[in-house]
């Protein structure tokens, strides 16, 4: 069987002002556009929208309204709020420890961006970007790196995607406890699982729409937050499997590029399409995949594309 190919890119968008992200994201516009709800588009949905985010995450506010010109898009700033999506749900599985985060991301690779970006908005900021501005991980020039994995529970609230959270906390935040403060009091739509690490601490949390804040116990997370586990979705995710796994192997990376830790399952949303391994203290991140690297810091940016095979190494 041949294996899937994905195209990652690398770009620096800067503070959005000019070209480089409105071009970017002008392209996926229509597919992005689909993943609003219908209560999105009228003018309450999106009042509604702008005042959650003028509410939690007003430092942002300026830059939300920045984008929303350069997209110029009917719809554009509420989409950028991240508070008006449907619900999507992933893989992944991530450990924190000081001054290191390793995490794979598993979903389905037409779905996801696939896009580093390198951003100023309210400081330097690197990760991988989803949902126009959101990230699925990411690193700032504090030394603070944060990561999601989807929480297990099929339930939806309102709140934001957990996306423009993880990059409000990276755009607003110096450390792990800082950090944590401020998600307390962030409603978040789906059940997620945050792991953030700074040089001296790492931690992952537990949020959802129908749960306060509960601190796990340990830095490791893969795709539940309560047990026990059902097991026909054990038999689904292997959650307790590979969370399991990853206590035993820390933050080798190599214990990431194989199974169970590594998954294949493209086809039902569940295959790997990247492996992270972040050193915020040092600025830098490197994106593993069985047969290649790519490394990218605030020190040497470097953008650019490359057309990633899946799956098992040849």
């Amino acid at each position: 069987m041949s294996p899937l190919r994905k195209t990652f890119r690398a770009v620096d968008i800067g503070d959005g002002g000019d070209g480089r992200w409105a071009g970017h994201v002008q392209a996926m516009w229509p597919r992005a556009e689909g993943w609003m709800t219908e209560e999105s588009r009228t003018a309450e949905g999106a009042e509604r929208a702008r005042k959650l985010f003028e509410t939690h995450m007003p430092e942002l506010v300026p830059v939300l309204e920045r984008l929303a010109r350069r997209l110029d898009r009917p719809g554009g700033e509420t989409f950028l709020t991240l508070a008006t999506l449907r619900p999507f749900f992933s893989g992944c599985t991530q450990i924190g420890a000081s001054g290191t985060l390793l995490r794979n991301y598993d979903f389905a690779p037409d779905e996801c961006e696939g896009t580093i970006v390198s951003s100023h908005f309210l400081r330097p900021v690197i990760g991988m970007q989803d949902g126009a501005w959101g990230l699925l991980d990411g690193m700032n020039d504090a030394g603070l790196a944060v990561s999601l994995t989807f929480g297990g529970r099929f339930v939806h609230g309102p709140g934001f995607a957990v996306l423009i959270v993880l990059r409000y906390l990276l755009e607003t935040c110096d450390t792990v406890d800082e950090a944590v403060g401020r998600l307390r009091s962030i409603p978040i739509a789906v059940p997620q699982n945050v792991t953030l690490v700074d040089s001296e601490k790492s931690v992952t949390v537990f949020v959802g729409p129908d749960i306060p804040l509960t601190e796990a116990p340990d830095a490791c997370a893969a795709n539940h937050q309560h047990l026990p586990v059902p097991e026909d979705q054990e038999r689904f995710s292997r959650t307790q499997e590979r969370l399991s796994t990853v206590r035993a192997t820390g933050t080798d990376v190599a214990a990431t590029l194989k199974p169970p830790l590594y998954q294949y399952a493209y086809d039902e949303g569940l295959g790997t399409v990247y492996t992270a391994h972040y050193r915020p203290t040092e600025g830098r991140v490197t994106y593993h995949w069985p047969d290649e690297t790519w490394e990218q810091s605030f020190a040497d940016f470097t953008p650019g594309s490359r057309v990633i095979a899946l799956g098992r190494a040849g």
